[in-house]
């Protein structure tokens, strides 16, 4: 059974498929038709609700991809549709107004996808900036092309003195409310033939894998889902990590990063942007902003995607990953986590509890490029992730990863081996840009050809020594604002 708030009414919803999505909860079970399904994937944003949850005593609001959460991830917490906005007495909410007022509602289909990633906006950022508001509404699609109306909306909504609605008013209330709802022990919902365990410990998890080897784990499901929405496979137990505290956590000690492996992206965004600047600036590009407020690093490792955003830089920065089985525990270096198309090192019952990155030397240099065909909400051709230590001009440590290039993500060991001990010269870079023809041989798809990988891998790595060589050589053209 789970429990959560639809607005402000106490839902509790024990006799429904756990593969049942908020989208298709709001629509069939409800009758909420404003939220609406334009690609059940996570692209487009036509599906964006808002989730509030409990943080420090005050609800912190997260825009999420309705279509591509599964029912059992609103226990505990208040989903907001596009139709909680407008007031009683038919007022409309201060985000509606605006965008009536710069005639942003286009043919009006998107328009409510629009509406909720602005609520969250306004919410959690109060006074953002314009680049704010563009990250905010990357992850929404108008196929009618008009954003600048949009923008002019939502640019008038920040403009504004605080905004006071009723959610502002009845925080009070909704957080009474929610701490009502009994999170403790293993929350579990089950319909049609399936299942789904949501436990709130490490211990309990492990014991539930061990259980059911053959469930399938997910955290934010912003990838998951979609063997449910796009290829209509039923998944028929799931385990969820969402509750597990001891996964959500983020240590520094002297030596480590330790980010638990159910920590959203967003979340893991200002510790990792603060050690490792260019890994903030990857995550700025990672789906987007509805994505990233699910999606975890443990499970963008864990889904074992060749062209996954986090492992190359992870592998540049010679993470690794703490696996549990059982009571049993060992720590891999994310170098031998992956070892075939899709196929990791992971055991039946094996699951990854963290993710353990080494803090920075004061020689170190890190950097990431991503190339996609869109700036924004799209994923990788190729990610290149370098990291090298220099000591007098001397490579003393180098680390090169490939995303794209090959079935796994993968180090250039012999890009690495030729710059090893060399200087930091461009003949010995260029030698290295060769050798990467025997560390990769990347196909063709239809993000890239073989020909066009092969040549921007080279020229990442390329770019990156110019960028270390004159840093008044703008290399990262993103913004023509």
């Amino acid at each position: 059974m789970i429990k959560f708030l639809l607005n402000q009414k106490m839902c509790q919803v024990s006799d429904l498929s756990p593969n049942t999505t908020v989208l298709n909860f709001l629509r069939q079970q409800e009758a909420k038709k404003g939220t609406k399904e334009g690609c059940a994937s996570g692209d487009c944003g036509a599906c964006t609700v808002v989730l509030g949850d409990v943080v420090d005593g005050r609800i912190r609001y997260t825009s999420v991809n309705a279509c591509i959460t599964f029912i059992s991830a609103l226990h505990g917490k208040q989903l907001i549709t596009v139709e909680d906005l407008k007031s009683k007495d038919g007022t409309l909410h201060q985000v509606q107004q605006a965008l009536v007022d710069y005639n942003g509602t286009q043919c009006g289909y998107c328009t409510p996808g629009f509406v909720m990633s602005m609520f969250a906006l306004s919410k959690n950022t109060p006074s953002a900036d314009k680049q704010a508001i563009f990250e905010a509404l990357a992850g929404n699609l108008c196929r009618c092309t008009g954003y600048r109306s949009i923008i002019d909306s939502a640019m008038a909504l920040v403009e504004q003195d605080h905004i006071v609605d009723a959610f502002e008013r009845l925080e009070t209330e909704t957080v009474a409310k929610l701490n009502t709802i009994e999170r403790s022990g293993t929350q579990i919902l089950s319909g049609n033939g399936q299942t789904a365990y949501s436990p709130d410990n490490v211990a309990d998890l492990a014991a539930l894998l061990v259980k059911h080897p053959d469930a399938r784990i997910v955290a934010g499901g912003t990838d998951l889902a979609l063997e449910v929405t796009q290829f209509h496979r039923p998944i028929n137990t799931l385990i969820a990590v969402g509750n597990v505290a001891e996964m959500k956590n983020i240590t520094v000690t002297d030596r480590h990063i330790e980010i638990g492996a159910a920590t959203s992206l967003t979340d893991s965004y200002s510790t990792l942007a603060q050690y490792f600047p260019d890994f903030g600036e990857l995550l700025h590009r990672f789906a987007s902003l509805q994505v990233r407020n699910q999606g975890t690093i443990g499970g963008n490792i864990g889904n074992a995607s060749p062209i996954g955003d986090t492992p190359p830089a992870l592998m540049a920065l010679n993470a690794q990953v703490e696996l549990r089985c059982g009571d049993a525990v060992r720590v891999m270096d994310l170098d031998d986590y992956f070892v075939g198309y899709k196929v990791t090192a992971q055991q039946a019952a094996e699951f990854i509890t963290k993710i353990i990155i080494p803090l920075p030397t004061a020689e170190q240099i890190f950097r990431t490029y991503k190339l996609s065909k869109r700036l924004d909400d799209d994923i990788s051709a190729v990610l290149g992730a370098f990291n090298i230590t220099l000591k007098d001009n001397v490579v003393t440590d180098i680390r090169i990863a490939f995303g794209g290039m090959s079935a796994t993500p993968m180090r250039a060991q012999h890009a690495e081996k030729i710059l090893l001990g060399a200087t930091w010269e461009y003949h010995n870079v260029a030698a290295a840009m060769q050798a990467l023809a025997k560390d990769f041989s990347p196909l063709s798809d239809f993000r890239a050809s073989k020909e066009y990988r092969s040549l921007t891998a080279k020229n990442l790595l390329k770019k990156f020594y110019l960028e270390l060589q004159n840093t008044t050589i703008e290399t990262r053209v993103t913004s023509y604002v």
